[in-house]
This record gives structure tokens, C-alpha cells and sequence, in this order.
């Protein structure tokens, strides 16, 4: 199955020049720092549709072309998947059916639909939309396009390895995120099929360690995931045919937890002004946990797609300020005449901070007669001032909720 795959992804390179990006390869000092390593950067957050999977889709439905223009294709994804497959039919003159979960959020069903698919809303979950994915293939001749367990899909992906090799061909460290393992496989065949002396780690998040487990046991596991903001990666189990060319290519696995895959995507803003999804941001996540890199190895990190939620990114950028003690919330309580929200107010002026939400309650049970309290969230120029400001506080008589 490998030397296929190898001669798939050699095909794939061919056939998909001039069709998608050919991505940067960015070194990034602050991060090689970060992992006492040479880190860079791979971005395919900024291919096609937002990330890696045009690839994939790309590929399968140009090798199979007559069978594609002639019954469409289909499609099971609420995400990068989805897009990667409507993309790919749109620019091919294909018509595409996406079988989307009915809890899919508004703004991915409309990407989706904006490059022409067909989708439906059907399930909960995923593994109910793509068993309507089977029923429409069986039903109709249309052909099915799986996200990872398809070796034709496998070898798009696998181009990544191919241009990395370009890039960087002394390269001695890949890290690449594992969902359901097309991605990591095409990338560590492609790699070991030219340079064999590269290790490939795969980075999952810890509460979905399906492929870590399975390697283990030596038997594909299916796992109950637990939620992550690496959703892109969630998913029970690995494919048969993913599980046994990891195990053959892949060096390593390791897993990396919530808060690291939160910093990940703050520090990929803060510092390289790049948008990428919890998925994209598990390679960097697993060099902030010192679980890569080090010994001034040569490291990619294949930042494998940019599509993430505002409202998500809304939070993170919160949390990440906060975290470095950027943003403060201060609640105080204070007595409920007036002048006595001024006076804390100016506190927050005197030391240069900047109110950006305040919230005064006079009524809350739990609030004493004759008090009120005030809760401020507030942009701080250096993070030593949130204990000035508090400090100050409770000197002027001022009750702090901690």
C-alpha cells in the first residue's frame, strides 16, 4: 500500500500544479526560540477554501473526472472537508452534494453553498451524515469522496511533504495534526520516500487520543472525544487504511491540552499576524509543551488550516490578553451613594488603564443594603498594574471580589 500511495502523491503533484497554492514555508524566530529549535512555519491556512483538504478533494475528483461530470459526487463534513470538496467540483464542473449535521453553525453551511454544493442537513453527528453520504452514493452513482480513508485523497495531502522537501530539503522534523490520519499519512509517505532520515510526530488533542490509543493497543480504538477547540481534528476513530501506513511512517504521536492549543492560536496572531483554527495550531501547541523541537532541529509545523469561528476567536484573543495580564476584570464593592463609583474610576485613570465593559448592580441579592457593585473589565498597559490598581482600591476603603 505505501509504494501506491508514493506513486499517487508523485501523480498528485503533477496533476495539481497550477490548481492550488504551492504555500509558504515561513521561519518564524520568535517560535524557534520559544522551542529552542529552527521552527517554520507551513501555511496552508492560506490555501484554497482555508485549508489542506482542497488538496485531497482536488485530486480525487480530477483522477476520476468521467465518473465525477456523470453522477456528481458526495461529501459528509461539517467543516475544511466540505469546502475542499464543493471547491474542487465547482472549478471541475462537477455537482457536489455535502451531507452536513443539522447543528453545523450558519456561517459554514453558507461557505459551502458558496461555491455552488448542494447541501443537506441531516444528523446530529457526523457518523449519521455520512452514513446519508453512503445511502445518496448507492442511490444515485454518486461518487463518494471520503475526507481521510481514500488513497487517492491520502496523496493530495501528501503533497504537503513533496513541498517541504523543496523548501527546506535538510528539514529533520514534521509535525503534523492527526484527525483522521489522511493528512499525516500522504505527508510522512511523501517524506520518507525521499528523505528517510525525517521523523513525522502527530499531534492530537488529549481528549481525543484515538490514534495514540491505537497504536498502543495495536488495534484501531474508537474513543468517546471529548470537545476541543481543535474540532477540525474530533473524530472516534482513524480510517483501517490510515492506522496501518501511520503505523508504518509515523514516528511518533503526542497529545497536547486545551490551554496550550488556546495560546497557540493567540501567539499565532500576536506574533506572525496569522489566523489559524485549533486543528491548524496543534503542531505549534505541542512545540510550546516542549513535546517537539529542541536540540536546534530543523522543525515544520504544518499549520493545517486558518477556518475558525469569530465568536471562538473572540474568546481566545480575550483569554490570551488576560493571560498576559493585558486585560483585567477587577469587581468591587462599593457604597451606594454618589461620587463612590467616580472615586474607584479614577483609580483605573490614574494608572493609565482603559475601562472597556463596566457593570453596576445596586440590586443583586447577594449585594449588602446600602452597597452597590461594580464589575470593570479593563485594558492595562503592563500586567504589574492590576495588583497596583487593587492595591490602591482597598487602600481608599474599597471592597475587592476575588
Amino acid at each position: 500500500m505505501i509504494r501506491e500511495l508514493e506513486r499517487l502523491i508523485d501523480e498528485a503533484d503533477r496533476v495539481l500544479d497550477g490548481k492550488i497554492h504551492r504555500t509558504p514555508l515561513d521561519y518564524s524566530a520568535t517560535f524557534s526560540r520559544m522551542g529552542r529549535c529552527s521552527a517554520y512555519l507551513k501555511l496552508e491556512n492560506m490555501q484554497k477554501t482555508g485549508s489542506f483538504k482542497v488538496r485531497g478533494a482536488l485530486f480525487k475528483i480530477t483522477r476520476n473526472i468521467e465518473v465525477a461530470r456523470a453522477k456528481g459526487v458526495v461529501a459528509a463534513s461539517s467543516g475544511n472537508h466540505a469546502q475542499g470538496v464543493a471547491y474542487s467540483s465547482s472549478v471541475m464542473g462537477v455537482r457536489a452534494t455535502i451531507v452536513m449535521p443539522e447543528v453545523t453553525p450558519p456561517f459554514k453551511v453558507n461557505a459551502t453553498k458558496s461555491y455552488g454544493a448542494n447541501v443537506v442537513l441531516h444528523g446530529r453527528v457526523y457518523d449519521e451524515s455520512y452514513a446519508r453520504a453512503l445511502e445518496i452514493s448507492e442511490q444515485t452513482g454518486a461518487m463518494l469522496v471520503h475526507p481521510f480513508n481514500d488513497l487517492e485523497v491520502m496523496a493530495g495531502q501528501g503533497t504537503i511533504g513533496l513541498e517541504i522537501l523543496r523548501q527546506l530539503p535538510e528539514v529533520e522534523e514534521v509535525v503534523v495534526p492527526i484527525g483522521g490520519g489522511g493528512l499525516i499519512s500522504g505527508i510522512a509517505t511523501a517524506l520518507k520516500s525521499k528523505k528517510r532520515g525525517a521523523r513525522v510526530i502527530g499531534v492530537e488533542p488529549k481528549g481525543d487520543p484515538k490514534y495514540r490509543v491505537s497504536r498502543e493497543k495495536g488495534e484501531i480504538v474508537k474513543i468517546d472525544p471529548m470537545p476541543s477547540l481543535a474540532d477540525g481534528v474530533i473524530t472516534k476513530s482513524v480510517g483501517d487504511l490510515t492506522f496501518e501506513i501511520m503505523n508504518e511512517v509515523v514516528d511518533d504521536v503526542v497529545t497536547v491540552d486545551e490551554d496550550s492549543i488556546a495560546r497557540a492560536i493567540y501567539l499565532l496572531m500576536e506574533r506572525t499576524k496569522l489566523v489559524v483554527e485549533g486543528a491548524g495550531a496543534l503542531p505549534l501547541a505541542a512545540l510550546l509543551e516542549g513535546r517537539v523541537g529542541g536540540n536546534e532541529k530543523k522543525t515544520v509545523l504544518v499549520l493545517s488550516g486558518g477556518n475558525i469561528d469569530l465568536t471562538t476567536l473572540y474568546r481566545i484573543i480575550l483569554r490570551g490578553l488576560s493571560a498576559e495580564g493585558r486585560i483585567a476584570e477587577i469587581g468591587v464593592i462599593l457604597k451606594d451613594f454618589p461620587g463612590e463609583l467616580k472615586r474607584a474610576l479614577e483609580v483605573i485613570s490614574n494608572n493609565r488603564g482603559n475601562i472597556l465593559e463596566i457593570k453596576h448592580d445596586r440590586l443583586g441579592i447577594n449585594i449588602p443594603p446600602g452597597y452597590a457593585k461594580a464589575e470593570l473589565i479593563v485594558e492595562l498597559p503592563s500586567s504589574d498594574l492590576e495588583q497596583k490598581i487593587k492595591d490602591e482600591l482597598r487602600a481608599m476603603g474599597f471592597q475587592i471580589i476575588q
